[in-house]
């Protein structure tokens, strides 16, 4: 009998023991876990809420409350322009819709820049920078980069006409930013190879004052600049001479014709002949 109780004291001081063992390597792996969790929270990036479409959308369509929702996105990389809250997007008091001026992708934040203010519309009027004004171009296909040029684009306008009997042509004006070319002013239409007639740009009236001139007195061609593009040009000017590599004819001097003469009184008058002049 002593000897069986011995034996079940053995075993429950084993079992004892074992899950001691078990519960502090459980205790151990637990704290692991949570330093690691704590590791990784304090390294994580904020998070910030910010608004998205809930659908996709296009250029034109309006843009509601129910359109948008709430999401989290990292503090370090919200886009400028993004709105943070929907007070901001439909200010209480204003008008509750704003008009889509690029297309949205489900779930791509709203910018400033893709929406229209509360109750304007998608026209020009909502794309002109404060202070600027709209001017219509005339343009063709040699003149108008052969159809690819689309709202948002720059352009450099250069003038052709005759300056001083010579024909010349010289940049007027660099980088002026496009908003419409034909009727359209949307930039992500697909329908973009088409010969334009006409293209719209934003210009401050000194400007629009300024290429009214050079496109009444002669013709006007753009070139397109690159969306990375930020150098700046001196005066480019070229006349039809510089063009064919034609020297301007030196000036000869000729030397006017001496001419001697002598004075003689016939009658009371006095009378000047012309004689060869000796030196």
């Amino acid at each position: 009998m002593r000897m069986v109780f011995g034996l079940v004291l053995i075993i429950g001081v084993g079992l004892a023991g074992f899950a001691v063992y078990m519960a502090q390597g459980y205790i151990a792996q637990t704290q692991a876990e949570r330093d690691l969790l704590r590791a990784a929270q304090a390294s994580a990036v904020p998070l910030v809420d910010i608004l998205v479409v809930n659908s996709p959308k296009k250029y034109g369509d309006p843009l509601t409350p129910e359109d948008v929702v709430q999401i989290k996105w990292q503090a370090n990389a919200v886009p400028e322009g993004a709105f943070t809250d929907a007070a901001a997007l439909f200010p209480e008091g204003a008008p509750g819709t704003r008009i889509v001026l690029r297309a949205l992708e489900t779930y791509e934040p709203v910018l400033a820049v893709k929406v229209t203010e509360p109750g304007e519309d998608a026209g020009l009027t909502s794309r002109l920078t404060r202070g600027m004004r709209a001017f219509t171009i005339q343009v063709d296909v040699s003149s108008g980069v052969s159809g690819f040029l689309r709202p948002g684009d720059r352009v450099d306008v250069y003038w052709t006409g005759t300056q001083q009997g010579q024909d010349v042509t010289k940049l007027i004006d660099s980088t002026v930013r496009l908003i419409a070319v034909d009727q359209r002013s949307d930039s992500d239409q697909a329908d973009l190879a088409q010969i334009a007639r006409t293209v719209t740009i934003e210009a401050t009236p000194m400007q629009v004052a300024a290429l009214t001139l050079a496109q009444s007195t002669g013709r006007l061609t753009l070139a397109l600049v690159g969306s990375n593009d930020d150098s700046l040009f001196s005066e480019v000017e070229v006349n039809r001479d510089q063009l064919l590599g034609v020297s301007a004819a030196p000036v000869i001097e000729v030397e006017a014709e001496k001419v001697c003469t002598i004075r003689t009184n016939k009658g009371g008058q006095s009378v000047e002949t012309k004689i060869p002049c000796t030196n």
